[in-house]
C-alpha cells in the first residue's frame, strides 16, 4: 500500500522552520506510515536544518517579493515566479501528497498557490497576529488558515479559521528543569537562527565593558554567521578569570541550551516567545523594530503584561542599560522564579498534537 504523503512548504527563518519541524513529529508520532517531506528554497536556512532533522528537502526558486532592494530585485523575482510555479507543480505531480500545509517563508507561496490551483488539500498556518505578505495572499486560494491570534484571522481571506497555538519542538516543551551546583549565574544570547547584528554588537560591548563585575557569569552566545569571528576574537582577550563566555555561529541541541539557562536574551519572534514559555526561561527581550506591523514588539508586551518578561527596545539598548537589567535579573532570584510560574500559565501546550489531529482529519476525506 503507498504511503500517505505530506509535504510542508515555507522555511528561511527558525521561526518558521521549527514550528513545521514539531508539527511533522506530531504527525508522524500519530501515524508512522506518513511520507513527510518539506519545500523550501536553495538560500533558506532550511538546507542547513531539514536535512539533519532526516525528512527531504526539495528546492524551489524564488526571490522575496516584499525586500527593499530596488525596483531591479522585485522584477526579478516576479519574472521567477512562473518557474518557481513549474517547479512546485512537477513536484505536485511527481509525488501526489495528501496533504500540503504552508506554514510562512518564500518557497511557501507558489508552492501551496499551485497545490491549491491544482486540487490538492491544502492549510496554511499563520503563527503572527499580523499576518505575513505570503499568507494574507495565499488566503484567497486556501480553504483553511490555522491562526494563533483571532485578530489575524480578520486579516484571511480563507473560508475556515480555525485558532491554534505554536507548536513547539517536543524536545523544548518536554524539557526537565535541572538545578546547577557551579556556582555560576547562565546567561543565553541568541538573536534569530541568523543572528542579530544590534544584539551582537550591544552584547560584546557589554560583556567586555563589565567582565570583571561579571566574574560569576557564564555566557553562551549565538551570533549568527555575520558576526562570528570578530566577536569570538573579541571574547577571546577576556581573562577566563573574569568571565567564561563561548561565542557559536548556530547552536543545534537548543533544549540543552535552554536547560543550562538562568536569563535568556533574545528577540521576540513568535516561535522564541513560545519556546521560552514552553520551558519557562526568563527572558530580557529586544523586539526586531522593523518587524511587519511591529509585531515583535506586541509579542513581547504580551510576556511583560503577564510579568514573564523584561523589554528591552532596541532604541533603548546600550551596554548600560543591558548591564543593569541583567545584573537585576541575576541578583532577584523571587523575580526571576515568578517569572517561570507566569511563563507556565502563558504558555498552550501540545499545539503539535492539536494542529497534526485536525490536518489528519482533512486528509481522511481524501
Amino acid at each position: 500500500m503507498k504511503k500517505k504523503t505530506v509535504m510542508i512548504a515555507g522555511g528561511g527563518t527558525g521561526g518558521h522552520i521549527y514550528p513545521a519541524i514539531a508539527i511533522a513529529r506530531a504527525l508522524l508520532a500519530k501515524d508512522p506510515s506518513l511520507d513527510i517531506q518539506f519545500v523550501g528554497c536553495p538560500g533558506g536556512f532550511e538546507t542547513k536544518i531539514i536535512p539533519k532533522e532526516g525528512f527531504a528537502l526539495h528546492l524551489i526558486r524564488v526571490g522575496k517579493l516584499n525586500q527593499t532592494g530596488g525596483v531591479f530585485g522585485k522584477l526579478k523575482t516576479l519574472l521567477g515566479i512562473p518557474v518557481a510555479l513549474l517547479q512546485s507543480a512537477a513536484i505536485l505531480f511527481e509525488l501526489k501528497p495528501q496533504l500540503v500545509l504552508g506554514v510562512g517563508g518564500y518557497a511557501s507561496g507558489p508552492f501551496v498557490l499551485m497545490s491549491s490551483l491544482l486540487g490538492f488539500q491544502t492549510t496554511i498556518w499563520e503563527p503572527n497576529a499580523h499576518p505575513g505578505l505570503t499568507n494574507r495572499w495565499l488566503s484567497y486560494f486556501v480553504r483553511r488558515s490555522l491562526v494563533v491570534f483571532l485578530e489575524a484571522g480578520k486579516m484571511l481571506k480563507s473560508k475556515q479559521i480555525i485558532q491554534m497555538g505554536i507548536p513547539v519542538r517536543k524536545e523544548v516543551e518536554e524539557m526537565k528543569t535541572t538545578l546547577h551546583n557551579d556556582g555560576k549565574f547562565h546567561l543565553l544570547i541568541f538573536g534569530g537562527s541568523q543572528g542579530a547584528r544590534a544584539i551582537n554588537k550591544v552584547v560584546h560591548e557589554t560583556i567586555i565593558k563589565y567582565a570583571s563585575e561579571l566574574a560569576d557569569v557564564e555566557v553562551v552566545h549565538q551570533t549568527g554567521p555575520h558576526d562570528i569571528s570578530e566577536i569570538q576574537k573579541a571574547y577571546e582577550k577576556i581573562p577566563q578569570f573574569q568571565l567564561k563566555v563561548q561565542a557559536y555561529e548556530y547552536l543545534y541541541g537548543m533544549e540543552k541550551h535552554y536547560e543550562w539557562a538562568d536569563l535568556v536574551i533574545c528577540r521576540s519572534g513568535a516561535s522564541t516567545v513560545a519556546e521560552l514559555a514552553a520551558c519557562a526561561r526568563p527572558a530580557i527581550l529586544i523586539p526586531l523594530p522593523t518587524a511587519a506591523d511591529n509585531h515583535q514588539l506586541k509579542n513581547a508586551q504580551s510576556l511583560v503584561d503577564q510579568q514573564a518578561g523584561i523589554l528591552l527596545e532596541q532604541k533603548d539598548l546600550t551596554p548600560e542599560n543591558l548591564f543593569q537589567k541583567i545584573l537585576s535579573l541575576k541578583n532577584d532570584k523571587k523575580t526571576r522564579e515568578e517569572m517561570k510560574i507566569n511563563l507556565k500559565k502563558f504558555y498552550q501546550p501540545k499545539a503539535a498534537d492539536r494542529i497534526a489531529d485536525y490536518l489528519l482529519s482533512v486528509g481522511e476525506t481524501v
